[in-house]
């Protein structure tokens, strides 16, 4: 199967890399900073071209990770864009987070040549992507999602069809508020701990077997103790996310309090000039005496 990658950022890198390592799969990718993609036909078994349009071309499915809605429009509908190179009844899968409505233009686009069409965001972050272990919440009609759904199991442990075109990037809202309430909370309790003169490390190992257990504890709690931020999901994307999710709450009337004040706490760390930071940085924001 010939499969075409486009986007080779944190997540896209690795992604691409766990196809190339199919002996079943033909692999070309591009990237916006060419000097990314040489590096990585550097390490894997794939081909580098010029263009979207030309990694698409041939291809049988066609994965899309970059930035932001603006990003999906331009790689797949601009000048040079994988559209213009895909040929009738192959696949495109974005598994950028954008908006439920950007995936559902696309979806119509799609269609409108002859192309099936997959929104995929996915949750796992860098070293979930590293370790092909993504979570992956695919919006699409169940007969384009079948034929998918094998590749995207090279990167992934769990690959779910969650609705119709669409239904994918508002899972992965429903992810990004939950995380958001879970680091605020965490991020209290440590810090509350802390005042009290407890061994977080050991507060952090009891509870973690607990009702409070999550997986932000056990792999951001000892780290957030430590005043460890320079890794993980940046911030800055997180924001992002969250611009995406009130936007849509604004359209659907759901009530969002909380993720609205995570969101101005993420703010504040931004204007600090941490929008590198992991997300579980809102620690940081309770040290302050006033």
């Amino acid at each position: 199967m010939r499969v075409a990658f486009v986007g080779l950022g944190v997540m896209g890198y690795p992604m691409a890399g766990h196809l190339a390592a199919s002996p079943e799969l033909e692999v070309t990718v591009h990237n916006r900073t060419a000097s990314r993609a040489e590096q990585w036909a550097a390490e894997h078994d794939g081909r580098v071209v010029g263009s979207p349009e030309k990694a698409a071309r041939d291809a049988d499915v066609v994965m899309m990770c970059v930035g932001n809605d603006d990003d999906v429009r331009s790689v797949a509908l601009g000048r040079g864009g994988v559209l213009g190179g895909m040929r009738e009844g192959a696949v495109l899968v974005d598994h950028t987070t954008a908006s439920a409505e950007m995936a559902r233009d696309l979806h119509a686009a799609c269609e409108a040549v002859d192309v099936g069409f997959v929104d995929a965001p996915v949750s796992g972050g860098q070293s979930g992507a590293e370790n092909g272990a993504l979570t992956v919440m695919c919006g699409g009609e169940p007969d384009v999602f079948d034929r998918v759904e094998p590749v995207v199991q090279h990167y992934a442990r769990a690959v779910t069809l969650l609705g119709p075109p669409g239904s994918g990037q508002l899972t992965k809202m429903v992810n990004q508020i939950c995380i958001a309430g879970v680091l605020q909370g965490l991020s209290e309790g440590l810090a509350f701990g802390a005042r009290a003169g407890l061994d977080m490390d050991q507060v952090i190992e009891v509870i973690s077997q607990g009702a409070a257990g999550s997986w932000q504890m056990q792999n951001r709690g000892p780290t957030m103790v430590r005043g460890e931020f320079d890794f993980g999901f940046a911030l800055d994307w997180m924001r992002k996310d969250l611009a995406i999710v009130l936007a849509e709450a604004g359209r659907n009337g759901a009530h969002l309090p909380m993720t609205a004040l995570v969101d101005q706490f993420y703010g504040r760390l931004q204007r600090q000039s941490h929008g590198r930071w992991d997300t579980s940085a809102l620690i940081t924001l309770l040290d302050d005496d006033d």
